[in-house]
């Protein structure tokens, strides 16, 4: 027998415990009450034996369907009815699975049992499914990778023993988080972006959520993104994994330190810097060497590949927002689809990951060129280019629009954040100021306002 034969169990009897699916039927004839606690715990397919799925789901189609007093004479005349009643062993199995019960009370420990010899056998098929993938070689390694992260986070997050179905056990843990809202002196519940005006209307950056960013070329996404994830990974903490499809991890570092040094990027590209301009730089890369940013700047990335290294950082490193700069630069996996289909599978991945690891999640988008032959420049939903799927699975759609890019002499130094969708809030429009110099982002205050202010200190 070779090693991998041995390792894989490929000619071994698979995990399972008879006595215990024994136990569980034979527990619910005696105790038809036991049923709701079983089915808490294990469903048909949890048992090992093909006669105990079959008895087990006649005894649910009686249950189901209000039948009182389920016994061996009830379930035979159920079996028989579908033909299934010699293929579990006939009226005498169905009496022995009665003897076979030593305390109907335990029905609930004999359901964990067979759920967790379940478990151990789809564990033991995922991996013989991996080992096929990873010798027959067709496919990228990335690719199986995420393939056996879904399967074993599969296996390990299977809903049905313990996914709340009853609305009586969700409004219980909705009030818990109305309450904790209530409780919190922090009117924001989701994490907040630092951009006050925009924070009122979205209530933060939520979990589970597929954000999308999107604006014409130039406009500054990648910079709004990199003050938002400077912000959060330095002010609060979280983690935040930023894939740069377009910007190597290089350019991004310089543009973290402008952000948080202040100083003139064209100085600092041009190298004429001064002696307190690299005091600030040396102190801005002090505090940001200790801030919780991961970035990834491989080019060709698939959605498969993204999952794959979110999924890993999500839970070593605590990872509380994702981005991706940008949506269109992510590699299709399926190359020969029409692109509108490419994108939109591309989208409903992300939107499956924000909710598999409850993370917000930031795409930034690019727009048709239909804004530039319009008089008014502010983008809309029909802008988003090469899909609606986009709009479809956002959960919210921000525009980034600047009016002095089409004409320096309206209203310079202002960005408008447009929300154009918001599931689960208003649709508006705040108001940011840009400094071009350091490629920031801040409140905006305006000129007639007390502090006489352009823009508010808590610029990021």
């Amino acid at each position: 027998m070779s090693v991998v034969a041995a390792a894989t169990g490929f000619d071994r009897l698979p995990p399972q415990n008879l006595d215990a699916e024994r136990g569980v039927l034979g527990s619910v004839l005696l105790m038809n009450e036991v049923l709701d606690e079983v089915a808490d715990v294990v469903s048909a397919d949890h048992f090992y034996v093909d006669a105990h799925q079959k008895i087990f789901t006649a005894i649910r189609q009686l249950y189901d369907n209000g039948i009182q007093g389920i016994d061996p004479v009830t379930l035979a005349e159920e079996l028989d009815r579908h033909s299934q009643l010699d293929d579990v062993g006939g009226t005498n199995y169905l009496h022995q699975l009665l003897e076979s019960v030593p305390h109907a009370a335990h029905a609930r420990y004999y359901a964990g049992i067979v759920r967790d010899k379940w478990v151990q056998r789809q564990l033991i098929f995922a991996c013989n499914e991996i080992l096929t993938e990873c010798y027959h070689g067709s496919r990228d390694p990335d690719e199986v990778l995420s393939s056996a992260e879904q399967k074993v986070f599969g296996i390990l997050d299977d809903q049905g023993a313990n996914h709340k179905i009853l609305i009586k056990d969700i409004l219980l843990e909705a009030f818990d988080r109305i309450n904790e809202r209530m409780e919190n002196d922090e009117v924001i519940s989701g994490i907040p972006t630092g951009f006050n005006d925009l924070d009122r209307q979205l209530n933060g950056l939520q979990p589970s959520e597929l954000i999308v960013l999107a604006s014409r070329p130039s406009m500054g996404k990648t910079a709004f993104v990199c003050n938002l994830a400077e912000g959060i990974a330095m002010g609060r903490g979280d983690g935040v994994l930023v894939f740069s499809l377009e910007q190597s991890n290089l350019e991004l570092a310089e543009r973290f330190l402008l952000i948080r040094s202040h100083v003139d990027g064209h100085r600092l590209r041009s190298g004429t810097l001064d002696d307190a301009e690299r005091k600030l730089l040396v102190s801005a890369s002090s505090e940001l060497s200790e801030a919780p940013l991961y970035l990834d700047d491989r080019p060709g990335r698939t959605i498969a590949q993204i999952s794959a290294i979110a999924r890993r950082l999500r839970r070593r490193q605590n990872i509380g927002v994702i981005i991706i700069d940008y949506l269109q630069l992510v590699e299709p996996e399926d190359k020969s689809s029409p692109r509108e289909q490419q994108i939109a599978l591309i989208t409903r991945r992300l939107k499956f990951l924000a909710k598999e690891l409850h993370v917000p999640v930031i795409a930034l988008a690019q727009l048709n060129r239909g804004v530039e032959h319009r008089e008014d420049k502010r983008p809309r939903l029909s802008d988003l280019r090469e899909s609606g799927a986009i709009e479809q699975d956002a959960d919210v759609v921000l525009f980034l629009h600047r009016p002095d890019r089409y004409d320096p002499e309206d209203r310079p130094g202002q960005a408008e954040i447009i929300i154009a969708k918001n599931r689960n809030g208003p649709t508006d429009t705040t108001v940011l100021t840009f400094i071009k110099e350091s490629m920031r982002f801040a409140n905006y205050s305006s000129l007639d306002e007390p502090d006489g202010g352009y823009f508010s200190d808590d610029a990021f």
